[in-house]
């Protein structure tokens, strides 16, 4: 049998990475993720966090989870991907809808050296988001040029940016050049 060899969604053997001044942008290949839906009627599970509510992300416990619809959430597992990470979510939400989403997806973390301020001018650069309003424990699914994205605000000083896996390379390509025009301002 032939030994296959991971690749992240960038098409490398090792996750990209790039530093634009105080900021830097990194794949996070190690990000297991699953959608959760509620069945009629049942209540939220006991995943170790409150699971939030419209607009709101939340993280503890080694699970993360932000709201993408009424009675629907995504699940972050980090260092979790080559994890059975369904089988996990599965396990602690009987009775849900749950889905594997890790290959789905790919997660560009966006982390600042030098606090919020330019975490946030890259956000006005990227995407429609009322950013003094959108602080940390804030996720929204919006548009980044032409594609669908999750915007996720980590901490003041980090944001994460999750889009179609299929897309990886134009979605790097904006944020790359956003944050190198940023940096050029």
């Amino acid at each position: 049998m032939t030994d296959l060899i991971p690749i992240s969604a960038l098409g490398s053997r090792e996750p990209a990475k790039l530093q634009h001044g105080v900021l830097t942008i990194a794949e996070n290949p190690d990000l297991g993720l699953a959608s959760l839906a509620l069945r009629r009627g049942d209540c939220a599970p006991d995943l170790g966090v409150k699971l939030p509510g419209p607009g709101g992300w939340v993280s503890g416990e080694g699970i993360g989870a932000f709201w993408i619809g009424p009675d629907q959430w995504m699940i972050e597992g980090q260092g979790r991907a080559s994890a059975d990470f369904l089988h996990q979510v599965s396990r602690l939400a009987p009775g849900c809808s749950v889905t594997e989403q890790t290959d789905a997806f790919v997660d560009f973390e966006i982390t600042s050296q030098e606090g919020g301020a330019p975490v946030r001018a890259l956000m006005e650069k990227l995407v429609n988001i009322d950013t003094a309003a959108f602080g940390p424990g804030r996720a929204t699914r919006t548009r980044l040029e032409h594609m669908s994205v999750f915007i996720i605000r980590r901490a003041e000083d980090r944001l994460a940016v999750m889009g179609m896996r299929s897309l990886a390379g134009s979605l790097w390509h904006a944020l790359q050049t956003a944050a190198r025009r940023l940096n050029h301002e």
